[in-house]
């Protein structure tokens, strides 16, 4: 039980001293956000790449690997979210959030593009928005069963419900992640080139608003990844998108913890 335990605490400070495993140094100046990401479940869709092309900003190259482009959906606990300087604060450190994403790169920088991001936390949801350009909706999330948090491993399956309550609407109502799902294996690092590297190993987030770009940097010790056995109920996410996701994802990993920092979004050349 201890190793699921033990990226929580890790030191912001400590933090900064593995770099090795990065394909560029982090940021110099000072980061602004710590959290660690609880119980994630990364859900892998394969899709073609002229679907995914029209959702993505031409000025960032959408990546692939062995000829298809990727789209996950990674619902998860975000906790001990504070600032620099400030301690996590009862109420607004921990809540529930659930990610929808894709692949691409700008400026030789590997990266992530958000498509949507819903979370339980509207001061979250506020703040995002306006300083980092994402597009977070605010939504209801209720989390269950074997999670770092209630620590019931009978039999180790989490049971994840999200609904949207702003923002674009599934071809039925509010979108909607119903999921459980549960670790399966050892954890382990992923080997250098392969596609579960490609799939977690990014170390920015690019985001546009206005014509203008902006990449926020992210720093974090290498994804230590389990398969995970997965049973959607319901998953109207991506309709809002107008993508038609098959039932069953083509890959799915499972990380029991992460810490993190986060830069500030800086600006980037190009436009759209």
């Amino acid at each position: 039980m201890e190793q699921e335990f033990e990226t929580q605490f890790v030191t912001a400070g400590s933090l900064l001293y593995a770099v090795e495993h990065r394909p560029w140094l982090p940021p110099d100046g000072q980061w602004l956000l710590s959290q660690s990401w609880n119980d994630l479940l990364l859900m892998h869709f394969a899709i073609e790449p002229a679907v995914l092309r029209r959702l993505v900003p031409e000025a960032l190259t959408l990546e692939l690997y062995d000829g298809a482009a990727w789209l996950t959906i990674s619902p998860f606990c975000a906790s001990h979210v504070r600032p620099s300087g400030v301690p996590a604060l009862p109420g607004l450190s921990f809540f529930a959030q659930l990610n929808v994403r894709t692949y691409v790169t700008a400026e030789d920088k590997p990266g992530l593009y958000y498509l949507s991001v819903d979370a339980a936390n509207l001061t979250a949801v506020w703040f995002a928005r306006m300083f980092f350009r994402l597009q977070y909706w605010h939504a209801s999330i209720k989390v269950s069963g074997g999670t770092i948090q209630a620590r019931k491993m009978a039999d180790g399956r989490i049971h994840f419900q999200a609904r949207r309550l702003h923002g674009p609407l599934a071809s039925h109502g509010p979108a909607k992640l119903d999921v459980m799902y549960a670790p399966v294996g050892e954890a382990e690092v992923a080997r250098a080139r392969s596609l579960d590297e490609f799939l977690t190993e990014r170390y920015c987030v690019y985001s546009w608003h206005r014509s203008r770009f902006y990449r926020t940097e992210v720093h974090h010790q290498p994804w230590r990844l389990q398969r995970a056995s997965v049973e959607i109920r319901e998953n109207s996410l991506a309709e809002p998108l107008g993508l038609a996701l098959p039932e069953q994802p083509d890959l799915c990993h499972f990380s029991r913890s992460m810490k993190m920092l986060t830069w500030g979004p800086e600006r980037v050349g190009r436009r759209r």
